[in-house]
């Protein structure tokens, strides 16, 4: 679409809100905030020099091993303003905690709100939730709260068990479910195994988290057209993290998760932490806007996206984020070849042989990558090995280490006592 009067406009309007957000941002944490009060004296940042979201760039980027080192120091009111505490998975070392006051829970249901509104939501819809709403888990929580204020039904079933998903969907007859996708996949095995016409229950929609659906063109890939081969459904992507308490969420459009610019600033970094330019992989970096418990300045998520600034067909004029290409930290040399976790589950979804994996990475005795696949084969036989081994080899043009495992050793993997989703990637490097 081609930028109108309008959109500029709109430019212009949000330009100047995010620069008065960021002006009271900066005056908060450098009033309440141990560790940026003292970044700022460290650097000495004159934070009244600070006027513009390009003069961001003073500010050194904030990265995972502060948060997970000095937790405590980016608190920004007393204990007992505390309403909530949430915390990370820990998928790349101990996990953050992030402790949520009364506005930021109004702020998370806000976010939640102008998401599922953003994925075609109403009050007329009811949402079965295929998630956990406990363990600290902060999507849970958001998920639950957007969906009040919308004025929607809630269905709080939690993640796993097939069969009770079903008997659900035909007693209480929800018109959308919020799940991981992979997890969707099983229900349609289910469905398939036990005789139950998908395409005449009333699910018409799923938002699906944690697991990329599309490719960076916006193309489903492997796994959203298997969905979307058996089940005739729309699916909306979403990508968020505890640590910005925002969410990017797709439009009906399906090109990529719109951006919330009161709630956020987004910035996406090279190497030398300076903005790419559109359509360009960079670090998502984001400065929380309106957070009171635990604020963030320049924080760096480890994520790997592609931004697009044109307008959208829907209407909206922010950008928005591809998926998520790769975590920085997870990036894989093995044998010359570059790759991300993303692609490899890509590659092992593709495949009727493999019905579940875990990749796991290690270094070896001289410190180079080494990649271990533990697959769940179709069948015990020499062939579906030989038909796995030599897809592997043509698509990667290298040879991973493979162990096949049964269901139940696959899912031991996968799930451990604290664990609050599939884990997929394991990484034993040093």
């Amino acid at each position: 679409m081609i930028p109108t009067e309008k959109s500029y406009q709109q430019a212009q309007e949000t330009t100047t809100m995010q620069k008065q957000k960021l002006q009271e941002l900066l005056a908060y944490v450098a009033k309440n905030s141990p560790f940026y009060k003292e970044l700022f004296t460290k650097h000495q940042i004159n934070i009244a020099s600070i006027k513009t979201i390009a003069d961001l760039s003073l500010i050194p980027p904030t990265v995972k091993d502060d948060l997970q080192q000095r937790n405590d120091d980016f608190l920004c009111v007393p204990g007992n303003k505390i309403i909530e505490y949430t915390s990370t998975s820990g998928t790349l070392g101990r996990p953050v905690t992030i402790a949520l006051t009364e506005k930021d829970l109004d702020r998370l249901a806000y976010n939640e709100y102008n998401s599922f509104l953003c994925a075609d939501g109403s009050a007329d819809d009811t949402y079965q939730l295929m998630l956990t709403l406990d363990r600290q888990f902060m999507a849970g929580i958001a998920y639950y709260l957007g969906i009040r204020r919308i004025g929607a039904g809630i269905i709080r079933l939690g993640p796993g068990v097939p069969a009770l998903q079903w008997e659900t969907i035909q007693r209480l007859k929800p018109t959308a479910i919020v799940a991981v996708p992979s997890f969707i996949l099983k229900l349609i095995q289910f469905a398939k195994d036990t005789g139950i016409d998908v395409n005449s229950t009333s699910v018409k929609k799923a938002i699906c988290i944690g697991e990329n659906i599309r490719n960076n063109d916006f193309s489903l890939n492997i796994l959203g057209k298997k969905i979307t081969e058996s089940w005739d459904i729309q699916l909306y992507s979403t990508y968020a993290s505890t640590e910005m308490q925002t969410a990017f969420t797709e439009c009906g459009e399906g090109k990529g998760g719109h951006y919330q610019p009161e709630l956020v600033i987004v910035e996406l970094l090279d190497e030398n932490d300076k903005q790419v330019e559109p359509g360009t992989p960079g670090e998502v970096t984001i400065t929380t806007l309106g957070v009171e418990g635990m604020p963030l300045l320049r924080y760096k998520t480890g994520d790997m996206c592609m931004y697009f600034d044109e307008p959208c067909a829907c209407g909206r004029t922010s950008l928005r984020l591809s998926s998520v290409m790769g975590r920085k930290k997870q990036m894989i040399k093995f044998k010359g070849t570059t790759l991300y976790p993303p692609a490899l589950f890509d590659l092992l979804n593709e495949r009727e042989e493999i019905l579940d994996f875990v990749i796991e990475v290690y270094s070896n005795d001289i410190g180079m990558d080494q990649v271990s696949l533990y697959l769940v084969p179709a069948d015990d036989t020499e062939e579906c090995d030989h038909r796995i081994r030599a897809y592997l080899q043509a698509r990667l043009r290298v040879s991973p280490h493979i162990k096949y495992v049964t269901v139940e050793e696959i899912q031991k993997i996968q799930f451990s006592e604290a664990s609050r989703k599939a884990i997929k990637f394991i990484d034993k490097r040093a």
